[in-house]
């Protein structure tokens, strides 16, 4: 008899009013029902809490690993794998409050029970995932510039209350106050050197709840969509949000540079402090390299919702092809199981 699938369901018992901890049984049924044996681990306060148990669970050899909370638990347990020869599957239940990989993914947030019968589909991205300096990694968004340090302004409470609200809200606040800072930037394509009042890198089309920051950006051929942004004027800035919110306009705006790349590099033109922020959070200073890892960890997603334009290698078509396949071979097992 073939021995069953194993999953650890990591999770933040704190994230979204402890939406969580009121569904673990109803999660861990719908894991059941999948084929996965699934044991649970919450979170704690100490440092790297979710970031050990997966790797600790993909050392042990569990076939899934199961993040259930906001994006910086998510960055966490990919974090704890993403170095790892061998890496298990990824699924995601978000109950944070910006979401933004779950967008990209198109699983239902603050739902755990729908975001778990996304696993019962069976449908799967290689996602390309970021590293930053040899022992960080990001999963949606690298920034830098006087432009993103509205995200180290807002206050923790504020942050869960109001979710982008808050950043946008502290952001307006903070658009008279921005500067451009010179710095030289090295991508695939060349070299750029000048004065930015941000440095934005982008996996996935989905930012602070727009989907059109960087629209065309897929999830898995391997690239990053990097937007240098070119003024500090307060009027072309918010000229800029204007035709961001308009369609993704911005992108062929004097203002910006838009670069599809593999690789960033980045580095201050002055003695002024440049601190990155990775998925939210901070997560270091420049010089900074950025790589992207395509294809590095394989994650359960709604493929059926999700653009084809955002997705390079497999097509829909092949990745319907593999689940039917794949469901063929498990229905061969049970019969098989039957007659031994």
């Amino acid at each position: 008899m073939a021995s069953r699938k194993r999953a650890r369901l990591i999770y933040n018992p704190t994230s979204g009013q402890e939406i969580m901890k009121k569904n673990v049984a109803e999660v861990l049924d719908i894991l059941e029902q999948s084929g996965y044996e699934t044991s649970t681990f919450q979170t704690t306060p100490d440092l790297y809490s979710a970031k050990n148990e997966a790797k600790r669970a993909a050392l042990a050899g569990f076939d899934l690993i199961i993040a259930a909370g906001g994006d910086g638990t998510i960055n966490e347990v990919v974090s704890g794998i993403a170095p790892l020869k061998h890496r298990p599957q990824m699924a995601i239940i978000p109950t944070g409050t910006t979401n933004d990989f779950a967008r990209a993914l198109k699983v239902p947030r603050g739902n755990p029970i729908e975001a778990a019968k996304v696993i019962a589909k069976n449908q799967t991205i290689q996602m390309d995932i970021g590293r930053a300096y040899a022992d960080k990694y990001f999963i949606n968004i690298a920034a830098a510039g006087s432009l993103t340090e509205l995200t180290y302004s807002v206050p923790s409470k504020l942050k869960t209350m109001l979710g982008y609200l808050a950043y946008l809200a502290k952001g307006v606040e903070l658009l008279p106050q921005v500067k451009k800072v010179p710095v030289k930037i090295t991508h695939d394509n060349g070299v750029f050197e000048g004065s930015l009042s941000m440095i934005f890198v982008a996996l996935t089309n989905s930012v602070g709840g727009f989907e059109t920051i960087a629209p065309d950006a897929k999830l898995d051929d391997g690239k990053f969509t990097l937007l240098l942004v070119k003024t500090s004027n307060l009027f072309e800035l918010m000229g800029l949000i204007r035709l961001v919110l308009m369609g993704g306009r911005h992108v062929n705006d004097k203002n910006i540079e838009y670069i599809k790349t593999s690789k960033i590099k980045i580095e201050p033109l002055s003695k002024d402090r440049m601190m990155i922020n990775l998925d939210g959070e901070y997560g270091g200073d420049a010089p900074i390299q950025l790589l992207n890892l395509k294809n590095h960890i394989e994650f359960y997603a709604n493929t059926d919702e999700i653009s084809d334009d955002a997705i390079s290698l497999p097509d829909k078509e092949e990745l319907a092809l593999e689940a039917i396949a794949q469901k063929f071979k498990e229905e061969v097992e049970d019969v098989e199981n039957i007659h031994d």
